[in-house]
């Protein structure tokens, strides 16, 4: 299974998310993406279901059964949705690279918050998860393999 990278930035290890519980794996195996751009539009990493929705972050379970989180910033959570226009409901079903939420990554920068943003694959073992690139990506490109059970 292939999760897609789900906006542009250079692709960094989770270990480098400055929030203990994404950077020391509690949340699960993946990467993390410091966006390029001042505003973004956050597209699905894979084709399945939005099981979770805010603002700020949504969860999604592919077709194959895996659930994929992509958090926007970090404590974004207090900002209740400001600055972030949600663009999907939660129970739509979405295709890879569909546009999810729209936000302005400068505008958490400038709130003191770190714009970085967490994809991580929910309830997989971390041996399963590689992550592909380093560098740069851009919407759609692919961003973590996860071997099969």
């Amino acid at each position: 299974m292939i999760v897609a990278a789900p906006l542009a930035g250079t692709v960094v290890g989770l270990d480098a998310v400055p929030d203990v519980v994404f950077a020391g794996g509690m949340v699960g195996p993946g990467a993390a993406i410091e966006p390029a751009v001042d505003a973004v539009v956050v597209c699905a990493p894979a084709p399945g279901t939005l099981v979770k929705l805010h603002p700020h972050a949504f969860a999604l379970v592919t077709v194959d059964g895996l659930g994929v989180l992509v958090h926007l910033g970090i404590d974004t959570v207090g900002l209740r949705g400001e600055g972030f226009e949600v663009l999907r409901a939660e129970g739509d079903v979405v295709s890879a690279g569909d546009p999810v939420v729209r936000w302005s990554p400068a505008d958490v920068r400038a709130r003191g918050l770190s714009a970085v943003c967490p994809v991580v694959a929910l309830d997989v073992d971390p041996s399963r998860v590689s992550v592909l690139p380093s560098g740069v990506v851009t919407p759609g490109d692919p961003l973590l393999e996860v071997a099969p059970e």
